[in-house]
């Protein structure tokens, strides 16, 4: 084979390559494409379930409120979809509410209509529960299937539909714990208040997760520039919402002890501003999850904890130019953040009325909101 030397390296080549052809290694695979943007519909998607998830919430928090949660003594996904429908029907159903401890300890003379409305009660949040999860799933599948998720953006929407699942699982759990029989206990039945924070917080999780994930794809990022303050800024918001989320997930231990209606004075709980029975559990741990006098407490604390930290970041914020929008989720922080303390001082006052309560509740959804709308606002922008 003839070859050619390659002046002044002493390498030669081969007819038809060129030296430019040697010098260049071999290109290895295609060349590597940007990663396609998610269409704005699968973030209006996510907004829409995020509401779904708050409007099962704030339903689930009326149920519990008018104790309605353990009229349904059964669990079938498909069957129980369809209510009774003749007198004979509603009987059948009546008398197997009637096995249960709720009815022999708390509603022994409730008559068959105050018996259908606590049904259709949680009837209405378990068939919410399953459009959410519709919501989810259907809808995650035809974007799937069009390809509109990116890789991703694929392992997150499988993280929420598996977690919209365990929820409908978690909500059962919690519910055949007040249905359990409790010899030797005269006490109200009611559901665990761990599997019932629990429930509640997987909840707040799947909302939250839902939500930032919406405007994530939908809010474009600000070109904020990286000082030191704006720093302090974003880490002062993320802890400000950790602790919004932490009160609200200690509402649900106030509401499976009915807490709110130990102490119904405010600033002081009583005459004093420690009450005396605090500690009175033994072993002492077991106060913070299980005394409706410490529950209480710890909530009022975190609440004043969270309108004092809130307050505190939008003065920290003004030292700060922002832009406009930012600015707006800052001030909205900070009204929201009042109008809950407000709602929660009410709603203890004049000992948890159901509509001022579940108001309340729908407030701390609010308030989670707006704060990870602010935390949104003061996203980074990726190098």
């Amino acid at each position: 084979m003839l070859r050619v030397p390659c002046g002044g390296c002493g390498r030669f080549l081969r007819p038809g390559r060129s030296l430019v052809s040697l010098r260049q290694p071999p290109r290895r695979g295609l060349p590597q494409q940007p990663t396609p943007a998610v269409p704005p519909a699968v973030g209006r998607w996510l907004l829409a379930c995020s509401g779904a998830v708050a409007g099962a919430v704030v339903l689930g928090g009326v149920t519990r409120l008018t104790e309605s949660g353990l009229s349904m003594v059964d669990w079938h996904l498909v069957k129980e979809m369809k209510p009774p429908r003749t007198q004979q029907e509603w009987e059948a159903e009546f008398q197997k509410y009637q096995q249960f401890p709720e009815f022999k300890i708390l509603n022994r003379d409730m008559t068959l209509t105050e018996f259908k409305f606590i049904w259709y009660m949680e009837y209405s949040h378990r068939m919410w529960g399953r459009v959410v999860g519709l919501a989810y799933i259907l809808p995650a599948a035809y974007f799937w299937r069009k390809g509109w998720l990116s890789r991703p953006m694929k392992g997150r929407v499988l993280a929420l539909c598996g977690l919209v699942c365990f929820q409908g699982l978690l909500g059962w759990y919690m519910v055949k714990s007040g249905l359990e029989e409790k010899p030797d206990s005269y006490d109200i039945p009611r559901v665990s208040q761990y599997r019932l924070a629990a429930h509640l917080g997987s909840a707040l999780v799947l909302y939250s997760a839902s939500l930032w994930m919406g405007l994530s794809l939908l809010l474009p990022r600000h070109q904020l520039h990286e000082t030191r303050q704006l720093l302090q800024l974003r880490h002062f918001a993320h802890g400000a919402t950790a602790l919004i989320f932490l009160t609200a997930l200690s509402g649900a231990f106030v509401a499976g002890l009915d807490a709110g209606l130990v102490y119904n004075s405010f600033p002081k709980m009583g005459e004093r501003w420690i009450p005396d029975d605090l500690l009175a559990f033994s072993p002492t741990l077991r106060n913070i999850f299980e005394n409706p006098t410490t529950v209480q407490f710890d909530h009022r604390i975190l609440g004043t904890a969270s309108v004092t930290a809130v307050t505190a970041l939008y003065l920290f914020s003004r030292k700060i130019s922002l832009p406009h929008r930012t600015r707006m989720a800052v001030t909205s922080l900070l009204a929201v953040a009042w109008m809950q303390v407000g709602l929660g001082i009410s709603t203890l006052l004049l000992y948890v009325p159901t509509p001022l309560a579940a108001t309340h509740q729908s407030g701390s959804l609010a308030l989670l909101s707006v704060a990870l709308w602010l935390m949104s606002e003061l996203r980074r922008i990726p190098k």
